[in-house]
C-alpha cells in the first residue's frame, strides 16, 4: 500500500493555499475596484498649480489680478482664475484621458459629472491655525488647505450618491490628483523671513499630512488611482531668484539657480517619494504614482533653446514690472504699472511663481519616463490556471490581484486609438483620442 504521507502534504499545502488565496480575495475584496479602463473623473486637490477657479469665487484679496487680463490671455481669451497666461497641468491631463476642463467647486452652476478640482491657489497642506500658531507663519490668501479641500471633497460625495457603496463604485475609475500641495507652506516660510532649518522642520509634517489625505480617500471612499505630484525647483524661479539675490557666485549652480533653495525642494520630494513607496506596501491594490514636477520642470529649462523658449529670458517672467528677473512682489502681473510679453509662448514663467502654458505643455510631455501615463494602467498579469484554482478554492475568480490578459481586446483597442506608444520606453499608454475644452 502506498504511503499517504505525499497525499496528507498535498492536503494540507492545499488548504493552506485555500487560507492563504481567501485572506487574499478578501483583501482585494474590500479594495475592490478596477484598475484598468478608461478614467471616466478627475478629482483634484491642491494649490495654484491646479487651481482652475476656486480663489476668484472664495475672496481674492490680495492676489485679485488673476481674475482679469492678461492672465488666461493665451488660450481662454479671458481671465478664468488660472495662475498662467492659459492651460495648467490639470487641464492637459483631462485632454489626454478625453474628459472637459475641471470645473472648479466653489463654481456652483458647473457640470461635475466628470470630476471636480478642490484646488485653491495660495494653499497650503498644513492647517491655516497650525501654520499661524506654531510656525508663526501668515496666511495671505487663503485658509482652504488640504483639509478643508478634503471636505469639499467629503460633502460633494454627499449630494453625489445614495450609499457609501455607490461612491466607491463611482470612484473606482476616477483618477485622484493629491497636489501638488505643501509648495506654499514653504513660500510663506520663506518669504515671512523663516530660515531653511525653520522651513525644512516643516516638511515631515507636510509629507505626513499628505499621506493621511491619500490614505482618507483610498480607505474611506475608494480611490484607486492616485498621483501624487512633487515640489518645483523653487531655486530657479524668478521670484526667489529676486528675493533671495546673492552677490556670492557660490550660491548658484550651473544652471545659475539657486542651490540651497532647489536643495530643499529636493528634501520634500525625497520625504514624498519614500513616504508613497510605504504607501504603495500598505495599498497594493492601489496605484499610486509620483508625479516629478522637479526634474520635469529642470529637463524644459535645459532645452529650453530646443523646444523654441527665448534661452536669453528663461528666468525672466513674461509678465511683471521690469527689473533683472522682470519679478517685483509690489506690483503683480495684472497690476498697474506691469506688462505682459508679447509671446508668452517663448517664456517659461508667467508671472514670476506661475509657468506659462506652453512651459506646462513640454513638461507633460517630458515627464521623466512618461510615468504619469503609464502607471496608472499597468497591474500585475496571471495566467488562467492560477485563476480556475482560485476559483475552485475561493468559489469566485480573482477581483483584483491581477489582470487577465486578452490579446483580443488589446487588439481592439490599438485599432480604436486608444494606446499611443512611447518612444523612450517602447511601452503603451491609454489614451483616448478625444480633446474637449
Amino acid at each position: 500500500m502506498a504511503s499517504s504521507k505525499p497525499l496528507a502534504v498535498t492536503m494540507i499545502t492545499f488548504f493552506l493555499l485555500a487560507v492563504a488565496l481567501h485572506e487574499f480575495a478578501s483583501s482585494a475584496a474590500a479594495q475592490a475596484a478596477p484598475l484598468t479602463g478608461p478614467v471616466d473623473a478627475i478629482y483634484s486637490l491642491g494649490d495654484s498649480i491646479t487651481d482652475t477657479g476656486n480663489l476668484i469665487r472664495e475672496g481674492l484679496g490680495p492676489f485679485g489680478a488673476i481674475n482679469k487680463l492678461p492672465y488666461g490671455e493665451t488660450y481662454f481669451g479671458k481671465a478664468t482664475g488660472r495662475c498662467s497666461d492659459g492651460r495648467l497641468m490639470i487641464d492637459f491631463i483631462a485632454q489626454r484621458f478625453g474628459l472637459p476642463f475641471l470645473n472648479a467647486y466653489l463654481d456652483k452652476t458647473a457640470s461635475f459629472v466628470h470630476g471636480v478640482n478642490f484646488a485653491v491657489a495660495g494653499a497650503t497642506a498644513l492647517d491655516a491655525s497650525y501654520l499661524e500658531s506654531a510656525a508663526g507663519i501668515l496666511m495671505p490668501y487663503t485658509r482652504s488647505s488640504l483639509d478643508v479641500q478634503l471636505g469639499w471633497f467629503e460633502t460633494h460625495l454627499a449630494s453625489l450618491c445614495s450609499s457609501p457603496e455607490q461612491c466607491r463604485a463611482r470612484l473606482a475609475t476616477a483618477l485622484f490628483f493629491v497636489g501638488e500641495i505643501g509648495g506654499n507652506d514653504y513660500n510663506y516660510a520663506f518669504f515671512q523671513g523663516k530660515s531653511t532649518a525653520d522651513a525644512a522642520a516643516l516638511v515631515p509634517r507636510v509629507v505626513e499630512t499628505i499621506r493621511d489625505a491619500a490614505i482618507r480617500v483610498i480607505q474611506q471612499h475608494g480611490a484607486r488611482r492616485l498621483i501624487v505630484p512633487g515640489n518645483f525647483p523653487i531655486g530657479c524661479m524668478p521670484s526667489y531668484l529676486t528675493a533671495f539675490r546673492s552677490a556670492n557666485p557660490a550660491d548658484y549652480d550651473s544652471r545659475r539657480c539657486l542651490k540651497n533653495y532647489n536643495q530643499f525642494a529636493e528634501l520634500h520630494n525625497r520625504q514624498l517619494q519614500e513616504m508613497l513607496r510605504n504607501l504603495r506596501m500598505e495599498f497594493p491594490f492601489v496605484r499610486i504614482q509620483y508625479a516629478d514636477y522637479y526634474n520635469a520642470a529642470l529637463q524644459t529649462l535645459d532645452n529650453a533653446g530646443n523646444l523654441g523658449f527665448d534661452v536669453e529670458k528663461r528666468f525672466q517672467a513674461c509678465c511683471g514690472a521690469g527689473g533683472e528677473y522682470n519679478f517685483d512682489p509690489t506690483r503683480m502681473c495684472g497690476e498697474t504699472g506691469t506688462t505682459a510679453c508679447p509671446d508668452p509662448w517663448k517664456r517659461l514663467s508667467w508671472d514670476g511663481i506661475h509657468m506659462t502654458e506652453n512651459a506646462y505643455r513640454h513638461m507633460m510631455e517630458g515627464m521623466p519616463n512618461k510615468s504619469l501615463y503609464i502607471e496608472v494602467f499597468r497591474i500585475p498579469t496571471c495566467n488562467s490556471v492560477f485563476v480556475n484554482i482560485f476559483t475552485q478554492l475561493v468559489g469566485h475568480p480573482p477581483r483584483q490581484p491581477c489582470l487577465i490578459v486578452n490579446n483580443s481586446l488589446i487588439k481592439k483597442r490599438k485599432e480604436q486609438g486608444y494606446y499611443r506608444a512611447t518612444t523612450n520606453n517602447k511601452q503603451n499608454t491609454l489614451e483616448s483620442g478625444k480633446e474637449q475644452s
